[in-house]
């Protein structure tokens, strides 16, 4: 900032939308910071954003970016690519993954990811996965979110990932008394094994067949079941990626019962369907992700959940799988049964904005719950606010700058990631980021990202309310004994 001026950066004329609503405003920007709101002062760098909407930047807290794999080894989407495809679809903030391998200790694994973290494109907070929960990796967990990772994730199915009963306890227990939220990937492993087999022995190999491995109910019973349990210990967590208004009712009765549980969905559940696994060739096998895709008239339930509140954020769950090659959907063959095609589908770049094509221009949403959904909620779930999610004086000063009448066809190369597909391609939104700022900087406009890698910073997480337990458990001897037990 100059002496001459009081403001690095003034955006002018905007329709600006918060969190609580949207007003004709100037946004003032000093040293990386939202400073004034309202008229703002002369600054060195000015922006007319007349017939723009300006948002906070996005905050996507489900990513698998530069995940540590077996041997320290890597995915095909790294903070640096999957951050530029962020920025490009206006995301400026995400909590990725921090893996638990058996050949390392968690803190090993975790010094890796923030190693890894030196190149992102944008600012990332960590969530710490627990697959194996060993007293010696119990007594790791504190240690792990004094280093500002405040978010367990726990997987409730596949083979090399899930809990049963006994871990996930032990986990929710570990959270609770180390201030975590965490975060809870909801299906019945064994029903998804058994009915798995029956399909398989009948000669239902296709793509199409995991929706049939994977229906409603196993995601529904699985969903009771995890918000049971951490009622039970009294520990906070988030539904991850709930596809349906079904799972959502769930979510909804522990809520009303006072529990601290939330739901979030991803643009997948809202825009794809299990058709999609039926497309010719290979090619369903790019929508292959759980819980798996249902029916099109599910997408008006997930809306009318959303609308409710009792589905409050909205991420992407991108996931590095390319169609093919080493870390392809066909690294077992393309004939390969649907129970050995990798899961998840990459939408780090997409999520914005079909979210606001889907929500906002439809008139589904309105752009302050717009804001909600895909930054500020994210945002106070996983202890970012108030500096994240939101224009406020005193946020940092990530914005994104929307031409809501542009109508854009998505394609593979406007993604701008790494990977070698989107399942979106040329689906066409109206509404699209034209500019994107990350505490003040210009780092994408037009389409071209700007930012280097290491523009990014790690973002260390303090405690936080949401994910304080409400002090309600089932009797007085729990009560007298939930810290020592």
């Amino acid at each position: 900032m100059t002496s001459r001026h009081l403001l690095d950066l003034a955006i002018r004329n905007a329709t600006v939308a918060t969190s609580s609503g949207v007003a004709t405003m100037d946004i003032g920007v000093a040293d990386g910071k939202i400073v004034q709101l309202g008229r703002v002062q002369e600054a060195a760098d000015e922006f007319d954003a007349e017939g723009l909407i300006v948002t906070p930047g996005g905050v996507d807290t489900h990513t698998h970016l530069d995940q540590v794999m077996p041997g320290m080894g890597h995915g095909a989407e790294s903070l640096a690519t999957g951050g530029r495809s962020a920025l490009a679809g206006g995301t400026t903030t995400a909590i990725t993954f921090v893996t638990q391998l058996p050949e390392y200790t968690l803190s090993e694994t975790l010094n890796e990811t923030l190693r890894r973290g030196d190149s992102a494109l944008i600012d990332f907070g960590l969530h710490q996965i627990v697959t194996d929960p060993t007293p010696e990796i119990l007594a790791e967990i504190p240690s792990v979110i004094d280093r500002g990772v405040r978010s367990l994730k726990a997987f409730l199915t596949y083979d090399d990932a899930r809990l049963n009963d006994d871990g996930f306890l032990n986990v929710l227990e570990a959270a609770r008394r180390g201030g975590a939220m965490v975060a809870v990937h909801c299906e019945n492993f064994h029903a998804i094994g058994w009915l798995t087999e029956k399909l398989l022995a009948d000669g239902r190999k296709a793509p199409k067949y995991h929706a049939w491995s994977r229906p409603v109910i196993v995601e529904r019973e699985a969903t009771y079941r995890a918000i049971c349990l951490a009622e039970l210990v009294d520990t906070p967590i988030q539904i991850f990626h709930v596809s349906c208004a079904e799972v959502a009712e769930e979510i909804a009765r522990a809520q009303a019962r006072g529990v601290k549980v939330w739901g979030e969905t991803c643009p997948q559940y809202l825009t794809l369907t299990d058709a999609d696994l039926d497309r010719p060739g290979f090619e369903g096998a790019g929508y292959v992700c759980s819980p798996a895709l249902r029916s099109k008239a599910d997408h008006e339930g997930l809306w009318e959940m959303i609308r409710r509140g009792v589905i409050d954020v909205i991420t992407s769950d991108h996931a590095p799988s390319n169609l093919t090659g080493p870390n392809g959907k066909d690294a077992a063959g393309r004939d390969a049964p649907f129970s050995d095609i990798p899961n998840g589908v990459p939408g780090i770049g997409a999520r914005m904005p079909l979210v606001f094509s889907e929500g906002v221009s439809t008139g589904r949403i309105s752009l302050d719950h717009f804001v909600r959904l895909t930054a500020t909620n994210p945002a106070k779930l996983y202890g970012l606010a108030p500096r994240k999610g939101d224009i406020v004086v005193g946020a940092d000063a990530d914005l994104v700058l929307w031409d809501p009448q542009r109508e854009v066809k998505l394609t593979n190369d406007i993604m701008q990631h790494a990977i070698d597909y989107t399942p979106y391609e040329g689906k066409t939104v109206t509404g699209w980021p034209v500019a994107t700022y990350l505490r003040g900087q210009i780092v994408m406009r037009d389409g071209e990202v700007f930012a280097s890698e290491g523009t990014g910073q790690y973002l260390s997480r303090d405690p936080y309310p949401l994910a304080t337990p409400r002090g309600e458990v089932p009797n007085d001897f729990f009560a007298a004994n939930i810290d020592t037990l």
